[in-house]
């Protein structure tokens, strides 16, 4: 494996860690509505305190999916979609694999049947 490859993999791994905790996906559902907030304006939201809200940003931020940004005291985050965007590849590719190994069964499952069909129109005579 490419370390190139090695890393997009990584990439991947942290973005589902991250996204595994349901307040960590309302805290993204959150920023990507309202585009940026602060962490006492997310906690306001969430059943959870400043601090956590603090924390699940900071794994977020670790996995690439947020960034934080200082406006005059306060920091504002927002969403970074590149992260995201690699892992939703990584999971198209993953099903695009599924599906030709699915339609390879089917084929040779009709295939099978077709051959059984005519054994047994062939017996019949």
């Amino acid at each position: 494996m490419t370390d190139e490859r090695r890393g997009d993999g990584e990439a991947v791994d942290s973005v589902l860690a991250a996204l595994a905790d349901p307040t960590r996906r309302r805290l993204l559902d959150l920023l990507a509505a309202h585009g940026q907030a602060t962490a006492t304006t997310l906690a306001a939201r969430l059943p959870v305190s400043r601090q956590a809200v603090v924390k699940h940003l900071a794994v977020l931020d670790a996995a690439g999916l947020v960034s934080g940004g200082r406006v005059g005291r306060e920091v504002r985050y927002a969403v970074r979609p590149a992260a995201l965007d690699a892992t939703a590849r990584w999971m198209a590719g993953l099903a695009a694999d599924w599906d030709r190994r699915l339609a390879n069964i089917k084929h040779v499952a009709e295939a099978a049947e077709r051959a059984e069909t005519a054994e047994r129109e062939e017996r019949n005579r």
